[in-house]
């Protein structure tokens, strides 16, 4: 089952859409773990080509409870895009984190951040500040906000905005403040705060965001006292996995992550037992 809902942030309302586990994937009496899917640049819940519709049903079949939902000023949610920059994403993903917890079903030691290009970026930010994050998917993710978004909208753009107070990019209106934000915050810098278990997938032929970034993110994982770190390299794949097959190898190798991760959480506790 899945429904729209919508999660207060402040004064302003967020967008988003739950999908519970289906009736085959559920068992009686046990609480559930929690996928939080962060989309990128201006982009939505629904995602490129259906990308998070078609992940979070896939993740709802086997047993996983996810909600999806629009930043503020993308898709159906209300308020400006990047107006606070990307510490209000940061505090959006958290109110969103407020809203999946408070679910009874919900298991808060089996918390997912997953996201995908800036929301991977996000995603590891809030995990280092949110210690409800236990694990972090990534799948082609921003690990230099400044650079790689300059990047795609083009210097000029960025230039205008410096210089008139806003700049149009796709109907956006991206203020220096967005930008400053930009700047300030530096996910590969603060990778190693994360102690959870990580998966990071990206395409080969991913001409935004270079695959090489999931290497240098998978050595820095690896550097730390605890905590693993998985990574699937998909073959052409581009950066929004557009082919069915790629999709198809994303999800795949996604799910037999968080199953593992899910796995090695139960034995663990049994030991411990």
């Amino acid at each position: 089952m899945e429904k729209p809902i919508t999660i207060a942030h402040e004064n302003i309302k967020l967008t988003a859409t739950i999908h519970y586990p289906t009736k085959e994937s559920s068992v009686d009496n046990q609480k559930l773990p929690l996928v939080v899917i962060c989309h990128g640049f201006v982009g939505n819940r629904i995602g490129v080509d259906r990308l998070f519709v078609l992940a979070s049903r896939q993740l709802a079949n086997a047993g996983y409870l996810v909600i999806r939902f629009d930043y503020a000023g993308t898709g159906e949610s209300e308020g400006v895009y990047g107006e606070h920059g990307l510490d209000s994403m940061i505090a959006q993903t958290r109110s969103v984190l407020d809203y999946g917890l408070s679910i009874d079903l919900v298991d808060p030691l089996r918390v997912t951040l997953l996201g995908h290009s800036l929301g991977g970026a996000v995603a590891l930010l809030t995990s280092t500040r949110d210690k409800r994050v236990k694990s972090l998917g990534l799948w082609s993710p921003v690990i230099y906000p400044f650079n790689d978004i300059v990047r795609i909208v083009g210097r000029s753009t960025y230039d205008e905005a410096v210089k008139k107070g806003y700049a149009d990019y796709l109907g956006y209106q991206l203020n220096p403040a967005f930008f400053e934000s930009l700047q300030q915050h530096q996910p590969f810098q603060e990778a190693h705060r994360f102690h959870g278990d990580v998966f990071i997938a990206h395409g080969t032929s991913d001409d935004v965001i270079p695959a090489d970034y999931s290497f240098l993110l998978e050595k820095t994982f690896w550097l730390r006292g605890e905590g693993r770190c998985n990574k699937s390299i998909l073959f052409q794949a581009d950066h929004t996995y557009t082919q069915g097959l790629h999709k198809g190898e994303l999800f795949q190798a996604t799910l037999e992550w968080l199953d593992s991760h899910e796995q090695r959480q139960q034995d663990w506790q049994h030991w411990s037992i």
